[in-house]
């Protein structure tokens, strides 16, 4: 049964027991939105506009219809697709089925990508449709296919994936191998990143942005790049050289399927990142 975790803060907006604790909305609205109780709750009650589209966001996204309000009020407009960069949203409508994860537009002269899937539904099919449609589908790893096989069937566009983790979606048309980089295009890079699963890839977009599936996060609790022990399916000391292997490639961006996505120079980024290859010993 579905009820109000008590942990929530006394007004409208709260979290029920149906949570999963994926992290989803703790990630687009940090601070507001945090972990207790083995779940995410509300901390306070959203007192401005933007906190208001941030409540909403969590709202859309949460996989299991568990961030809730009282109130009978309608989203504000353009709360997804949601503007992390020039060109790069994060769509919304985590799916279930992947725990929750992000996924990701970005807009190509060249033709636009997905990075990971949505669960589908008809908002973000508009949204894609409105953009231009799907060129490409780029999947970090099986856990986070979701309904590909239907946005790629939709667009007719091209799904990538490595052949590690192919089982995970049959209908991949474009499948990587082996662990070194592949250029899908002038400005995109796919990079065979295992550890967290043996066919986890991570993609450079622009040399700047760097979507990393499960593989590497950002935490706003440690205001840190993190990656999970606790849930590598695969290979530990194999997801620590596949982040030193990331040293080589200087961004600024990263965008997460599970946890933060966060920006900071590269010289910033790459220290980052050479803090946690060696906290992971």
């Amino acid at each position: 049964m579905r009820e109000r975790h008590g942990l929530n803060a006394p007004g409208e907006w709260y979290i029920d027991t149906a949570c999963i604790d994926c992290s989803a909305a703790r990630t687009v609205a940090p601070g507001l939105i945090v972990h207790a109780g083995g779940q995410c709750v509300f901390a306070r009650q959203p007192e401005t506009a933007e906190e208001l589209r941030l409540a909403w966001r969590a709202h859309l996204l949460c996989p299991t219809a568990s961030v809730r309000t009282e109130s009978p009020a309608h989203p504000p407009d353009r709360v997804f697709p949601e503007e992390m960069t020039t060109n790069i949203f994060r769509l919304g409508y985590n799916a279930r089925s992947s725990w929750g994860a992000h996924a990701f537009l970005v807009r190509r002269a060249h033709g636009n990508v997905m990075v990971d899937a949505p669960r589908w539904t008809r908002a973000v099919v508009e949204a894609l449709e409105a953009s231009g449609g799907l060129s490409d589908i780029l999947l970090t790893h099986r856990d986070d296919v979701a309904d590909a096989g239907l946005y790629g069937q939709h667009f007719g566009a091209r799904v990538w994936i490595h052949e590690a983790d192919r089982a995970a979606a049959p209908y991949a048309d474009r499948i990587l191998s082996g662990r070194q980089p592949l250029p899908i295009d002038d400005d995109l890079l796919a990079i065979p990143v295992p550890g967290h699963t043996e066919g986890s890839v991570v993609y450079l977009y622009d040399r700047t942005c760097l979507f990393t599936g499960d593989t590497l996060a950002w935490s706003f609790e440690r205001n840190d790049l993190v990656a999970y022990r606790d849930v590598c399916w695969w290979s530990w000391p194999e997801q620590r050289r596949s982040l030193q292997r990331l040293l080589d490639y200087p961004f600024q961006w990263v965008f997460a399927g599970h946890g933060g996505s966060m920006v900071l120079p590269a010289a910033a980024m790459h220290a980052r990142l050479a803090g946690l290859v060696e906290r992971m010993h």
